[in-house]
């Protein structure tokens, strides 16, 4: 027998429930456009997270074209980790890791190809080998000529923000506006490519999750990721595997797939158009199936 309580049906929902249910609804919105994947492909002895799995250039390009059938729409290809206290490579040793794979993958593939790199002698070099995307996580900082070199071709560019170098960003970064802080940052690098003639359309704005941040600043960036639309600028978010999501799931040592895969839908909501990731078809299947449990349809993508 069901206990029926004074006044009310024990099957009709309370007002509680029906604002969680909207809230719900609201959340499931369908995404207006689904984020490109921009696939990572590492070709160094030391990244964090792959470090040494691709340094033979055929490896490399074969895991490329495997990120291709995944789901990637751009590749990018580095030469030098960048991740916490890593050490700086000079240009000819990144030149020889990443211009082998770049020539392969321009007559292997039709995806973008995105060079990641802070020198400019290397960025010149990927381009003419067939890069057409510069990532430079210095932010056009780490060499002065970066900006001519971009401003000569016809390359899109994404700058990032980081506090400090990679071998310092972690020692105690401070803001007193985080998001204030990058926003600012990042609208004096896009102002300085618009005047040096690189038109808005061929830059991205990457707020640098997990570079000179804490938990704290990450998870606030994040929160808040919609309000950098504002620069009017694509915006690219890689926050793959990191240190954070370890930190979320209270253990570092956890494998964070699916966390990765998780923050992509809240910053797919957001309207994030780049996703730089590492598990592309983990990332992929997740958008696709929320997209189309969101639609209700099989076309939804």
């Amino acid at each position: 027998m069901v206990a029926r309580l004074p006044g009310r049906s024990c099957f009709a929902p309370s007002s509680r429930f029906l604002l969680f249910s909207r809230d719900l609804l609201t959340v499931a919105a369908p995404i207006p456009r689904l984020p490109d994947l921009m696939g990572i492909v590492n070709v160094t002895p030391d990244s964090f997270s792959d470090g040494g799995l691709y340094l033979d250039a055929e490896q490399a390009v074969q895991h490329a074209l495997q990120l291709e059938t995944d789901g990637a729409a751009i590749l990018d290809v580095g030469g030098e980790s960048t991740r916490p206290g890593a050490k700086p490579v000079d240009a000819q040793e990144e030149s020889r890791r990443v211009l082998p794979v770049i020539r392969q993958l321009a007559e292997s593939t039709r995806l973008p190809i995105s060079i990641d790199t802070s020198k400019a002698s290397v960025a010149r070099a990927a381009i003419t080998a067939g890069a057409t995307i510069v990532n430079d996580v210095t932010g056009l900082t780490g060499d002065p000529e970066m900006l001519r070199v971009v401003a000569d071709s016809d390359c899109r560019v994404c700058v990032m923000h980081m506090q400090g170098t990679p071998r310092t960003m972690q020692e105690e970064p401070r803001y007193s506006n985080v998001v204030a802080e990058v926003m600012a940052y990042l609208a004096g690098k896009r102002d300085a490519l618009v005047a040096a003639g690189v038109s808005n359309e061929r830059i991205w704005l990457d707020p640098g999750i997990g570079f000179g941040k804490t938990l704290e600043h990450n998870l606030e960036l994040l929160s808040r990721i919609a309000e950098l639309h504002a620069l009017g600028c694509k915006l690219l978010v890689g926050h793959s595997r990191k240190k954070f999501l370890g930190q979320i799931l209270g253990d570092q040592d956890a494998d964070r797939t699916a966390a990765t895969a998780g923050v992509a839908v809240h910053l797919a909501d957001a309207g994030v158009q780049v996703l730089r990731v590492h598990d592309v078809l983990a990332v992929s299947e997740v958008l696709r199936a929320r997209q189309i449990a969101a639609r209700g349809r099989l076309d939804a993508c």
